[in-house]
């Protein structure tokens, strides 16, 4: 007699599951890459790495033949004694040349013709020991107006002895200061924002260097200074 039951229903997912049971137990699948493709990736790579180094041998002298700034900066030659030398003839006097050695660099110094003010000045600028910035401007010419002009219109604040002179100080109350002194037919006139110390000291050498010049003979058209 033969059994005609139904036969026991299939577990659903029974058939996934054991596939991925056997699945599971297989290694990863790893890419092949054919031998050709290989040596033609290894080829790039290498021909990268040569044309970088080829790049950096190009440009290496370059480099090298324009080194970095010093960290102290730009510094000019200016050798105030020999431009001041040039310019006494001109000038009609001598003009300063202070002498502060290493302390006080300076990175400009000129004769300027007053086309535009109408007083003709000897200019220098200093950068101080402190690397704060000063001034000085020289004439025999100073008239008022020119003056106001120079100092930035500071109103007269004290008097500060440098080099065994009284200079006229003036304060602007904003940093900017200026100290002024007529001698030996000039004025000159010293501004900038360094600290009162550092104007003594300049102050100082203009003195030396006045006192060592001939006296200026004033320009008959010249209005006094006050």
């Amino acid at each position: 007699m033969q059994d005609t039951s139904p036969a026991a229903p299939a577990t659903p997912g029974g058939g996934a599951a054991q596939g991925a049971a056997g699945e599971a137990g297989q290694p990863p699948v790893k890419p092949v890459i054919a031998p050709g493709a290989a040596k033609r990736a290894n080829a790039s790579v290498i021909g990268m790495m040569i044309a970088l180094v080829l790049s950096i041998a190009a440009f290496l002298p370059i480099v090298l033949m324009n080194p970095s700034p010093k960290t102290d900066g730009y510094r000019p030659d200016i050798d105030v004694s020999s431009i001041a030398g040039n310019a006494a003839d001109v000038a009609g006097f001598t003009p300063v040349a202070p002498a502060t050695g290493d302390t006080f660099r300076p990175n400009y110094a000129r004769w300027e013709s007053g086309t535009a003010s109408g007083v003709p000045t000897w200019e220098v600028g200093y950068v101080t020991p402190k690397e704060s910035f000063i001034g000085l401007v020289q004439t025999r010419q100073s008239n008022p107006t020119w003056l106001l002009q120079q100092v930035k219109n500071a109103p007269v604040t004290g008097t500060r002895n440098a080099g065994g002179r009284d200079w006229e100080l003036r304060d602007t109350g904003k940093g900017e200061k200026s100290m002024v002194l007529a001698h030996r037919g000039t004025t000159v006139i010293l501004s900038g924002t360094a600290q009162l110390d550092e104007f003594t000291v300049l102050g100082a050498a203009v003195v030396q260097s006045l006192d060592s010049n001939p006296a200026a003979t004033i320009s008959p058209s010249a209005t006094p200074s006050p």
